[in-house]
């Protein structure tokens, strides 16, 4: 690896076909070009992932969409890693779930807490179908002032694409959001779409798939903030 580069590691199990998939390289490219950064970006197959000696060399960590993925544990064990060692980290689509997933068992101790996709009938499942599919839909979303999403978009009001089926289960929302985890971008219902840790440098989920924008050639503000930490922890 280029010692000068940025390491950034794309958590997920990589399929040519999924569109998320497509834009992410594209969206790192925008990002890296315009903050003038050299970046070497592996992905990480979750089913490789069986302890954190292989996440150590990354400064960033990016949770990507098209779960379920291969290998959970993988996946919640390089979203762990990227929290307990306070490397920025992006979650989009799945990696939003997933990180939920992580935080309500590591931080709030819920050993229980599952994701109802792979767990429907399961007491505690954190994550759960959304009242309305989020399928090849754009839709608003409202910031939460001061907030790093916020900051990274300079605006509180944005248009965003989704290809989602599960969100956060009521049920267990305000539990989740009571401390560090806040909800910092929400639909026009009320429903949480990003989440934020207020204790890390860079941490970041979003329901919705930002990257999707760099397939129309549109730079992606929440991508750029990421780099931006990725630089500025790694210094």
């Amino acid at each position: 690896m280029n010692p000068t580069a940025l390491h950034l590691a794309l958590i997920g199990d990589y399929d040519p076909q999924v569109t998320a998939h497509q834009a992410i390289p594209l969206a790192l490219q925008q990002a890296s070009a315009q903050l003038g950064l050299t970046i070497q970006v592996e992905w990480l197959a979750t089913d490789t992932l069986i302890d954190a000696q292989a996440l150590q060399p990354f400064d960033g960590f990016w949770c990507v969409p098209a779960s379920p993925y291969r290998d959970i544990d993988g996946a919640l064990r390089a979203i762990r890693f990227a929290r307990e060692q306070r490397r920025p980290f992006l979650g989009t689509c799945g990696g939003f779930q997933h990180a939920v997933l992580e935080y309500a068992r590591n931080v709030l101790g819920w050993a229980d807490a599952e994701h109802g996709e792979l767990a429907p009938d399961a007491p505690r499942a954190v994550i759960t179908p959304l009242a309305c599919a989020l399928v090849e839909t754009i839709a608003p979303v409202r910031l939460m002032a001061f907030t790093r999403i916020a900051e990274a978009y300079g605006t509180l009001e944005i248009q965003e694409g989704y290809r989602c089926r599960y969100g956060v289960n009521h049920d267990f929302e305000q539990a989740l959001l009571e401390d560090n985890l806040i909800g910092s971008a929400h639909d026009s219902a009320g429903e949480v779409r990003a989440l934020e840790l207020l204790d890390h440098p860079f941490f970041v989920a979003t329901l919705f798939q930002p990257e999707r924008a760099a397939l129309k050639g549109a730079s992606v503000p929440l991508v750029t903030a990421w780099l931006m930490a990725c630089q500025a922890c790694s210094a």
